[in-house]
Order: C-alpha cells, then sequence, then structure tokens
C-alpha cells in the first residue's frame, strides 16, 4: 500500500466487536505514523448513512465501501461486499477477513505487532465471520458479547481505550457463565416465540441469554420455517436495533430493505426514533417488507395505517 495521509478522524463501526478493534487499532496506527491524537467516532448504520462527510481526511473500518467515501485523502478498511470501486481512495479490502484483521496486517507492517494483539485480533476474526469450526469459536463469541452486552462506549471506557486489556477481561468469566446457564434457557423459550413478519423472516422473541448463539442455533436445526430471523435491542437512549441472521445470504437483502447492512448472513439496521416500544418495531418491520400493492383499496390502506397507530399504543 502507498503512503497514508494522516486522519482527522477515525470512523467506525459502534455495533460490535470487529468496529471497536478495528477503530482502536487505526487510531495506535495514526498515532505511530503522525503522532496525534486523532479522535475516534462509531455509528450504527443508520447514523453513518445520514452523517455529513465534512472531513478532509478520515480512516474508516468496518462500513461499506460508497461513493461518497471515495474521496482523496480518505482510507477505508472493510470486509462487506460492495460494487463501488475506488478513484480517488484508498481501499482495503478483503471478504475473507475481519476489518480489525485488515487493520491489524497495516498495523504489523509498520511494527505494531505483538502476541497480545494477534490473540484479541484472532478472537475478533473468529467470531465477527462467524468461524464455527475454528477451535476458538466458542470464546470469541464469548468476547465478540461484550460490545452487545455493555456497549460500544461502556467497554471503550472500561478498557481506557487500550486494546491490550481485552484479553482475559474479568467480564469474559460473565460472558461464560451467561453462556452456560442461560443460553438452554433462552433456546427453548425463543423456539416456542416466534413471530412471521412475512413469509421469509420471522422475529425472535428473547428474554434471556446470547441472542446471537441462540438465533444461529435456530437456524441451524430449522426449527422455524423462516430463511431469516431478526431479533430487536433497545439501546438505552430509546433506539431500535434489529439483527437479521440466515444461512444462505438472505439476511443482506432483507436488512437492506429497512436501509440497513452488513454481512450475507449476519446483516442490521437502526429503527427511526419514532419507534417506541417492541410490538410497534415488530409493525414497523412487517409493513416495510409488505409495502400496499399497487391498486389496494384505500380501505386496506386504512387497515395498515390503523394497526400501526394501535401498535404504537
Amino acid at each position: 500500500m502507498g503512503s497514508l495521509t494522516e486522519p482527522q478522524v477515525v470512523l467506525t463501526h459502534e455495533s460490535d466487536l470487529d468496529g471497536l478493534v478495528s477503530g482502536l487499532l487505526l487510531q495506535r496506527l495514526a498515532k505511530h505514523l503522525f503522532g496525534s491524537d486523532v479522535a475516534l467516532e462509531a455509528y450504527h448504520y443508520q447514523g453513518w448513512k445520514i452523517r455529513s462527510l465534512s472531513e478532509r481526511t478520515a480512516w474508516v473500518s468496518d462500513f461499506t465501501f460508497e461513493a461518497r467515501l471515495d474521496r482523496s485523502g480518505w482510507l477505508v478498511v472493510d470486509h462487506h461486499t460492495g460494487d463501488t470501486r475506488p478513484k480517488l481512495a484508498k481501499l482495503v479490502h478483503d471478504l475473507k477477513k475481519s476489518a480489525s484483521l485488515l487493520c491489524y496486517e497495516m498495523c504489523c507492517q509498520h511494527g505494531l505487532g505483538t502476541p497480545v494483539l494477534d490473540r484479541i485480533v484472532h478472537l475478533t476474526d473468529v467470531g465477527d465471520l462467524f468461524l464455527e469450526n475454528d477451535p476458538d469459536f466458542i470464546e470469541a463469541c464469548d468476547y465478540a458479547n461484550l460490545v452487545k452486552a455493555y456497549g460500544f462506549w461502556n467497554l471503550h471506557a472500561l478498557i481506557g481505550g487500550e486494546l491490550e486489556k481485552l484479553l482475559q477481561h474479568p467480564l469474559i468469566e460473565v460472558m461464560q457463565v451467561k453462556r452456560r446457564l442461560e443460553d438452554p434457557i433462552g433456546f427453548e423459550w425463543a423456539r416456542n416465540h416466534v413471530e412471521a413478519l412475512s413469509p421469509e423472516v420471522g422475529l425472535v422473541r428473547t428474554v434471556v441469554g446470547n441472542t446471537n448463539a441462540i438465533v444461529h442455533q435456530m437456524l441451524e436445526q430449522r426449527v422455524t420455517p423462516h430463511a431469516v430471523l431478526t431479533t430487536l435491542f433497545k439501546k438505552g437512549n430509546g433506539a431500535f436495533v434489529v439483527s437479521f441472521r440466515s444461512r444462505n445470504g438472505e439476511a443482506l437483502k432483507v436488512a437492506s430493505r429497512l436501509d440497513g447492512g452488513g454481512h450475507a448472513n449476519a446483516a442490521g439496521t437502526t429503527l427511526p426514533r419514532s419507534v417506541t416500544d417492541h410490538d410497534a418495531a415488530a409493525e414497523y418491520i412487517r409493513q416495510r417488507l409488505n409495502p400496499t400493492p399497487p391498486g389496494e383499496s384505500m380501505n386496506g390502506m386504512e387497515d395498515l395505517l390503523a394497526r400501526w397507530e394501535a401498535a404504537k399504543k
């Protein structure tokens, strides 16, 4: 790769461990190359799509490369499927590697690799790509669940932005206990609480356990007729994050219909802030996935609006 331009900001994905690790690695690389403490900003897909890109230079990790990122002085490190090819920006891209691994390879080229970071990046890579056959898969899922359980910025604060403190963090023990005790209970409950949002998509209600692990098990065992299973998570600020999972590439297609993104089998989106409860969230997704056909009667439209208003109450 050619020379890099000093970034004014590092921009990364807020929803998962890959975004946290890759963002911190880019911060570290910028510090090493330019001696500057570059600010880190993180976004969910919905916020990312509407963020203005006013910076002259920036480094971006774990977001799909798109035309608006093709700017001189910008670096994008990503592993999602995309159709845009760079003309001005520097793009580091590999579908078979996590953003963290791609960023770490850049760091290693500049002598920043360590055994501790080797391990952290490996676990992040296995968890983010959901490499089920890797011997470290279960441990990797425990690490991935840290961000899901405690949130991007809370975890960032706990480790003080120092990646090395992630390895064998005491909270990993909490994830291990939760996995052993909660996941079997959560699976048995969830498999009996699936609501059809469309013929293809089923909403899984979860009450306990690692949601991603439970949904993965449900897809693997084919306990529902739906090709895509979705779950809802309400953030502290009230916004609903929607996760889509599949086994044959359908998840990303569904997420795209709700202005989301991600991987072929693991994608997501954030719902508008006007959606304030679980029932309203389910109804919103249902209506987006089942739009009113052309020529439907006004009574049918009124019925849809009535259902939406009822769900919001």
